[in-house]
């Protein structure tokens, strides 16, 4: 008795690619003024106004912050790639007063705990901060500290900044990945036009009469 051959589909499906929840300008201001901590308050400012990932402003470290060129240095991002991104003047003003408080030697936000302060801060640790910090300012979307990093992104892209550039900020390997907040920015979107509205309606009318056969002699 002959065998049935059974057939295997080993293509993996692709699994569905969501948009990236962003805030509005006033959602994250409003976010970074919830937190009364100085620390807190600046970890979120540095996420936010630098686009990083949680693993990049846990490890960042005082010598990284150029005020000269106004750029703050990213050293073994993703794909252990360094590279450099923005410095706000707003975000420099506070770290001169946050430096001055808390004087931090290894790494610019340090560990809260006596025995570990030569360690940067846990994910954990700087999740909860901004977890609390939405609550408190009562901003019901944007679950998750990298919606910072989307928002930074989606919001230079609706200022009209060179996706291009916005690619090297955000330390992305492909123009694609960057090319997700084109679907995210709903402003950017709107002021695309139809290609029903391009249409000129005069000259179109003038087209249409000339097609008109009791009008040619």
């Amino acid at each position: 008795m002959a065998k049935k051959k059974i057939s295997v589909d080993y293509r993996l499906r692709k699994k569905p690619r969501k948009l990236p929840s962003v805030l509005t300008m006033e959602q994250v201001w409003k976010l970074i003024c919830a937190t009364n901590n100085l620390k807190h308050r600046l970890i979120l400012m540095t996420t936010y106004s630098a686009g990083l990932r949680v693993s990049e402003v846990r490890t960042l470290k005082p010598e990284h912050i150029d005020s000269e060129r106004m750029l703050i240095k990213v050293e073994d991002g993703k794909g252990r790639k360094d590279r450099y991104t923005l410095l706000s003047e707003k975000l420099l003003a506070q770290l001169r007063s946050y430096y001055k408080t808390y004087q931090p030697k290894n790494y610019l936000f340090p560990s809260s705990f006596k025995k570990r302060q030569d360690r940067p801060l846990s994910y954990e640790a700087v999740r909860c901060i901004y977890e609390k910090a939405r609550k408190k300012a009562a901003v019901t979307k944007g679950e998750g500290i990298h919606t910072l990093r989307h928002s930074f992104a989606t919001h230079l892209l609706e200022a009209g900044y060179d996706i291009r550039k916005i690619q090297v900020l955000m330390g992305h390997a492909r123009l694609s990945t960057t090319m997700i907040y084109l679907h995210v920015s709903r402003e950017t979107l709107s002021k695309i036009p139809s290609p029903l509205d391009l249409i000129d309606t005069k000259h179109a009318k003038k087209e249409d009469s000339t097609d008109d056969p009791n009008l040619n002699t």
